[in-house]
């Protein structure tokens, strides 16, 4: 019986993170931005999907999608983006249009792990804000600096997504611009 209580002390002290050995801390930041958007949430929300930001996002926003096999914005697809000369691998861990919550986690293989939180707050009928929460998580000592690097990017692309969705609502034929 001793035995077994020193062997469930010890799976309990590893899921404690407490094994004695020395861990690696990795790099992880978290970043938000605020964008409005200058149409009604339902619009708004198809713009932050992976397929709907095909619209906005210029031609490096290019999602092959391995599930579901005709591309779909939904919860559970999972598709992949070139990042360089990286892979990532991309899931919609949720998809909640009724609750205004969409939720992305994408890994490039042994270097991060990233979760990207999109919430959706309607200011009137005809704008909508959405709030991005980047967290960023290396897994090996190549992702420590990708990790930061990356993070960097992050704080500037409030503005750029900002400029991308306003350009490409203005173009939209029917589309009032914005002093007409």
């Amino acid at each position: 019986m001793r035995w077994m209580a020193m062997a469930m002390a010890g799976v309990c002290a590893m899921a404690m993170g407490q094994t004695g050995a020395a861990v690696d801390r990795r790099a992880h930041a978290e970043t938000s931005f605020e964008v409005m958007v200058h149409a009604p949430y339902a619009e708004t929300a198809a713009l932050f999907g992976p397929e709907g930001e095909r619209a906005w996002a210029g031609k490096h926003w290019n999602p092959q999608f391995l599930f579901p096999e005709a591309a779909r914005d939904e919860q559970g697809a999972v598709f992949t983006i070139q990042h360089g000369p990286l892979q990532a691998v991309w899931v919609v861990a949720q998809h909640d249009v009724e609750a205004r919550h969409f939720q992305y986690v994408y890994f490039l293989p042994d270097i991060m792990v990233c979760t990207i939180d999109v919430r959706f707050t309607p200011t009137d009928a005809a704008t909508t804000k959405v709030r991005v929460t980047y967290a960023r998580t290396a897994v090996s000592a190549a992702g420590d600096e990708h990790v930061t690097s990356m993070a960097e990017g992050d704080r500037k692309a409030g503005a750029e997504w900002q400029e991308a969705i306003s350009k490409y609502l203005a173009g939209r034929k029917g589309t009032p611009r914005p002093g007409n």
